[in-house]
């Protein structure tokens, strides 16, 4: 993608009014318009519209970016949109898969694991939900507090995801 078109779509995402997105809405869907097939401008739109609340027109345009070749820390972005959008939608079991893949791919992204708490928890996995939110905060919360009971909520967050699992279990 060019340049020019990476700098506008910044200045578009920089200018918009999240309380009034129809106008960033407008500009986004005339550049779509020129360039129906580009990743990164399918992005944007989803993401004015869902920003907009218009979440169901928004999922489209994501599955289009992602299918178009969206790479690197904009996947990321939209994967974590995408899956959130799933969950407000009541597509948990989907948004699961798709904060999975997006987790395999950037394991480093605290905000991915977050979002996928989030949607554990609308999937009635709140023990896992809750557990995973406490082994990202021992993985990148540092403090002299925190380090020095590492071991311990470490290990409350491994018993929390346990109970989930052996509901699962006793499930099947």
């Amino acid at each position: 993608m060019g340049t020019a078109l990476e700098a506008e779509l910044d200045r578009i995402v920089a200018a918009r009014d999240r309380d009034h997105m129809a106008p960033t809405i407008a500009v986004l869907e005339a550049l779509y318009g020129q360039y129906p097939h580009n990743p990164r401008v399918l992005y944007e739109v989803g993401g004015a519209y869902d920003t907009d609340g218009q979440e169901a027109t928004a999922v489209g345009f994501y599955e289009r970016a992602m299918a178009e070749g969206l790479e690197g820390d904009v996947l990321r972005r939209c994967s974590l949109q995408y899956g959130s959008t799933l969950r407000n939608l009541g597509r948990t079991d989907e948004s699961i898969l798709v904060f999975a893949r997006a987790r395999a791919q950037f394991p480093e992204s605290v905000a991915l694991g977050v979002f996928e708490s989030l949607t554990l928890h609308a999937a009635g996995r709140a023990n896992t939900a809750l557990g995973s939110l406490l082994a990202l905060l021992v993985e990148n919360v540092h403090s002299e507090e925190i380090d020095r009971y590492k071991p311990a909520i470490r290990g409350n967050a491994e018993y929390l995801v346990s109970l989930d699992s052996a509901k699962s279990t006793e499930a099947h």
